[in-house]
């Protein structure tokens, strides 16, 4: 298993510090989740069906005009397995540095992967039958424009390959997702993942959407099986797509959320940061020990090695923005 964020119970064991004293901001995820309503007992006790308006709902939130072109699965991770399985080819190209889960399924698939850096997408569309990449991308946020995307997809089409890209973390800035075209016309070899973890803070229901050609969704539906998304998570999934007076409110915490986040990392000494709403990423040659020494005050972050970098997700309360300039502080008056 691949190291992922919100690995809490581990650090608490590590570091020697009660669960509950911790600071998160390991994850990426919306410190504030939308506020499912109680679902009625039934929703506990019936298998769900897919005519509970999830479906709709989402068609209408990603711009789908429609249900023929998105399937709901239990969280786009699902899909990030499944797809290279599916999609054929041995040449794999994917983004670095990216989610280490899109080289780990396609090499589990048997495929040969080949990292490419953004800016060399179109160098490595031309030569590859399946590229995988995030928009933004996770963890360093780096953009790809539509027009740029649909370019790499007409490469691909060239050898009956395909382009997946994964849109975990665009829902506070949706302006360049191919959502509405995926899987249409000269987008037709393009697959979407979206998924409710992340912007609506919903991660532990595990509920996300592969928008594609129906063909395609047909056979991951096979390879899925039935009631692949919960009932109960369902239920929170439609009224989470269906809420845009709340999506509108959440796209302003967040972008004001990042900008301070941005600004307390700069008056720490991190520089400019890059990355997106939900996160920023810090590279510095120090992250080891910036790690460790955040750790050893309760504050959790997520640290990667190539290139070295630290990356922060949102405080919930002012009391969390607090406590994480006093660790910055500390730590950088002991340097």
């Amino acid at each position: 298993m691949l190291e992922h964020g919100g690995r809490l119970r581990e650090a608490a064991r590590r570091w020697g510090i009660p669960l509950a004293d911790w600071l998160d901001l390991s994850t990426g995820i919306a410190p504030e989740p939308y506020p499912v309503p109680p679902p009625p007992a039934v929703i506990w006790q019936r298998l769900p069906e897919d005519e509970d308006g999830l479906e709709a709902a989402a068609g209408a939130y990603y711009g789908t005009h429609g249900t023929t072109r998105l399937l709901a699965l239990p969280g786009s991770q699902a899909a990030i397995q499944a797809l290279p399985r599916l999609l054929g080819g041995m040449n794999v190209a994917v983004i670095e540095p990216g989610y280490g889960e899109y080289a780990a399924a396609a090499r589990a698939a048997g495929h040969a992967v080949q990292p490419f850096a953004a800016a060399g997408l179109e160098a490595a569309c031309a030569m590859a039958d399946l590229a995988i990449l995030g928009n933004p991308n996770n963890p360093d946020g780096v953009r790809f424009t539509r027009d740029r995307l649909l370019g790499a997809a007409r490469l691909l089409a060239g050898r009956c390959g395909w382009l997946v890209v994964d849109e975990a973390f665009i829902d506070a800035e949706p302006a360049e997702s191919l959502a509405d075209l995926a899987g249409t016309g000269a987008a037709e070899n393009i697959v979407v993942l979206r998924s409710l973890g992340k912007f609506f803070g919903l991660a532990g229901a595990r509920v996300g959407f592969v928008i594609a050609a129906p063909t395609l969704l047909e056979r991951l539906r096979e390879a899925i099986g039935p009631w692949a998304v919960a009932h109960p998570a369902r239920w929170a999934a439609r009224h989470a797509l269906a809420d845009g007076a709340w999506q509108a409110a959440q796209r302003e915490r967040l972008r004001a959320g990042s900008a301070r986040l941005g600004r307390l990392l700069r008056e720490a000494g991190l520089g400019d940061t890059m990355g997106t709403a939900l996160f920023r990423c810090a590279v510095t040659p120090q992250a080891v020990a910036l790690h460790e020494a955040l750790a050893r005050r309760g504050v959790l972050v997520r640290r990667f090695d190539d290139p070295a970098a630290l990356r922060f997700g949102l405080p919930a309360t002012e009391n969390d923005w607090l406590r994480l300039a006093a660790a910055l502080k500390e730590i950088a008056c002991a340097a």
